[in-house]
């Protein structure tokens, strides 16, 4: 309802005291403010950019706020997903975040979709709200919301984040570019690391997810330039900002209904490659490694694939690092031949993929190994609770 009838929204005496601060503004005065309350805006996600626009979505006084997750708290997330605390960690993220956003402004409605959004589903969800914002970290769903306000005519305002750099803008808006014309093909599973994977700063989804609420908030306003047709790209490490512009792509394939995008952005081959590179490679245990480690025998050399950073936080004993970079550049092979020197070789990374990669390289330059099923995760939980879990 971007162009609702004003007539019928009130506003309480306890709303003009909480708004005060948006009423004096000309630029949204009590006409803004009920414009705000009479709108609806769908979050897709409660981590790390949703964390900060549900927010101040909510302080702003958004009348109705939906929020799609099917995940719960972890430790791990506190570092950023400050919607969430640890009283909450073990339990559903927008169980958490309703709690949070009703604390704020229980002005607001909430509509809670515990449920993964998909092609079966999101067009049902996406259809009652006036604005959607992308809160997700994966590819599948970025094009499924795409889709589902191209096919709705709902504006997307997006966000991205990864390590210290994020990027947002506004899709499918007053006619302007959508995702795909940004990004017309997925890049290729495992190209692009996952936070989990390649870390990210805590306080840049603050950012991110601030720009994201305050084009929200203009487009619901109808003041100001959005981002429409502006990539925004943010360095966090360096404090410098910069645009690219964005413009429709004439020729883009025409979206007439919603696909499977799993399939779309190659994750059901990416698994079963990666399946097939598990199943190539002899496993172990961590706990067949634990007995081989105490049996004191010295015929073995365990190599740790993960990152430098990531072997600071923790490593299993009498581990050599060499990192899964190095040996797809070829360096670390020949570093790992000169310390092989005959003995059997065995494989770990965090949780099993990056090692069973590395052994696949390996064994295309005629050098066969074990790989550690699990992980340092399996060694953490099964074996030594003394390594941090991150």
């Amino acid at each position: 309802m971007l162009n609702p009838n004003l007539d019928e929204i009130q506003l309480t005496k306890e709303e003009y005291e909480r708004y005060s601060r948006h009423l004096i503004l000309p630029e949204v005065g009590v006409e803004g403010q009920k414009r705000l309350k009479a709108a609806s805006v769908l979050c897709i996600g409660t981590g790390g950019l949703g964390s900060p626009l549900l927010l101040y979505l909510a302080a702003a006084g958004i009348g109705r706020i939906g929020i799609v997750d099917f995940d719960v708290v972890d430790h791990s997330n506190l570092q950023r997903q400050v919607i969430h605390g640890t009283s909450w960690v073990g339990k559903p993220k927008i169980e958490s975040a309703k709690n949070r956003i009703l604390e704020i402004n229980p002005y607001c409605q909430v509509d809670l979709y515990e449920t993964r959004l998909s092609a079966e589903n999101a067009l049902d969800i996406v259809a009652p709200y006036d604005v959607v914002v992308d809160g997700t970290d994966n590819f599948p769903t970025r094009y499924l919301v795409n889709d589902a306000c191209v096919l709705l005519n709902k504006p997307n305002v997006y966000g991205s984040i990864f390590r210290f750099e994020g990027q947002a803008s506004v899709f499918n808006y007053q006619d302007g570019p959508n995702y795909r014309d940004l990004y017309p093909e997925p890049p290729p599973p495992g190209m692009v690391p996952s936070c989990a994977e390649g870390g990210v700063l805590g306080i840049l989804p603050g950012v991110i997810g601030g720009i994201q609420a305050t084009e929200t908030i203009k487009i619901i306003l109808g003041r100001g330039e959005t981002l429409s047709g502006r990539l925004l790209l943010y360095d966090s490490l360096n404090m410098k900002f910069r645009e690219l512009k964005l413009r429709p792509n004439p020729v883009r394939p025409v979206i007439d209904k919603l696909i499977d995008y799993e399939m779309f952005c190659g994750i059901p081959q990416a698994k079963a490659a990666e399946e097939a590179q598990k199943t190539a490679a002899p496993e172990m245990t961590v706990v067949e490694l634990k007995e081989l480690i105490e049996s004191g025998t010295d015929d073995f050399l365990l190599v740790d694939v993960r990152n430098p950073n990531e072997y600071e936080i923790g490593r299993i004993p009498n581990s050599v690092l060499i990192p899964l970079p190095d040996i797809e550049d070829g360096d670390g092979i020949s570093k790992l031949k000169d310390k092989l020197n005959g003995h059997r070789l065995i494989v770990h990374c965090k949780s099993g993929v990056r090692s069973a990669k590395a052994l696949g390289i390996l064994k295309e330059a005629g050098i066969e190994g074990t790989n550690v099923k699990g992980g340092i995760l399996a060694w953490s939980r099964e074996v030594d609770a003394s390594v941090p879990e991150y």
